[in-house]
């Protein structure tokens, strides 16, 4: 029996690419994001995405407050997966925080044989969302591919990539 493959992309969104959180590292990764997500759709993978999204009082958040930068903010651009990486009847998991509980929950219901991970910012969002998988999925296998995340910095996209390692989360070049 084939094993069942699960590919999350992971925010994606004009405001981390070129817009208010946007940086060149999350830009470049763009191509390379397009090029496994159609990979995965060629062999059969389950392709979801998460998506940061806040309201117009974000500010007042806890997360405002400590990044007082108004991004992918609900109605706006900046919240919109970037052009050319959605496909179409994709899930979507719109989340308000870091890590998703319905997208944990939504693996574990589907019995995913491997989740791989891709996305912005390594350091944030990919680590919350392996972690959560992680708890979630114990047996599957659980994995960040390197050159297809980007971080904050690239230093603290290193410092997450061994974190998620010394937590079991392979990290693929």
């Amino acid at each position: 029996m084939p094993k069942k493959r699960l590919l999350v992309v992971v925010d994606m969104q004009n405001d981390f690419i070129d817009g208010a959180l946007g940086t060149e590292e999350a830009r470049e990764i763009v191509p390379k994001v397009k090029a496994r997500i159609e990979l995965a759709v060629g062999e059969g993978e389950t392709v979801v995405y998460t998506r940061d999204t806040h309201e117009e009082n974000y500010l007042n958040t806890q997360e405002g407050k400590n990044l007082p930068i108004p991004h992918c903010i609900r109605g706006t651009r900046g919240r919109e997966i970037a052009d050319g990486l959605y496909r179409d009847g994709s899930p979507i998991f719109d989340k308000n925080a870091f890590g998703s509980p319905a997208l944990a929950e939504y693996a574990e219901q589907n019995a995913f044989d491997s989740v791989e991970l891709i996305g912005v910012c390594t350091d944030i969002c990919v680590i919350s969302n392996a972690l959560l998988l992680k708890a979630f999925c114990p047996e599957a296998e659980i994995s960040v591919r390197a050159g297809c995340c980007a971080g904050v910095t690239p230093e603290s996209h290193a410092a997450a990539l061994s974190a998620m390692k010394a937590c079991q989360i392979r990290v693929l070049a």
